[in-house]
């Protein structure tokens, strides 16, 4: 991973789109267990300058996993899959269609996509409450 042409962030952003593609077919669970253990000795690696405020360890790996949880949820709400819209048609009344759950989920899905760009260029915001709940 390390060998790609980008630097640091172009990697992160790499893998991120990697998860994306990868939560149209596969559960959180799969990701979560195979992809984030494989991905923590290259995430540690690139040396990322992350604030832990003095209490978190490995703050770099705090702010990737909360990357990729936002990520995956961003994914879940996507066509063409979508597993969180196949659960919310199960639930509607029979005169939703499914084209009415697509169109209806695209505002969510530009807050979650601003949301991912705010963690993303603000890592502070993940780390602040760790570090204000586990401080001394």
């Amino acid at each position: 991973m390390t060998g790609l042409p980008f630097g640091p962030y172009g990697i992160i952003a790499f893998i991120l789109v990697v998860v994306f593609l990868l939560g149209f077919f596969l559960d959180w669970i799969e990701i979560s267990l195979i992809i984030l253990p494989l991905l923590a000795p290259v995430i540690k690696g690139l040396g990322l300058d992350i604030d832990g405020h003095g209490v978190v360890d490995n703050p770099e790996l705090v702010w990737f996993a909360l990357l990729v949880a936002v990520t995956l949820q961003t994914s879940f709400l996507t066509p063409p899959v979508g597993f969180a819209l196949f659960y919310l048609k199960g639930v509607c009344p029979p005169g939703i269609s499914l084209m009415d759950i697509y169109k209806g989920v695209i505002p969510f899905i530009i807050l979650q996509l601003l949301g991912l760009l705010v963690v993303a260029f603000f890592p502070e915001v993940v780390t602040w409450l760790p570090s204000v709940a586990y401080g001394k």
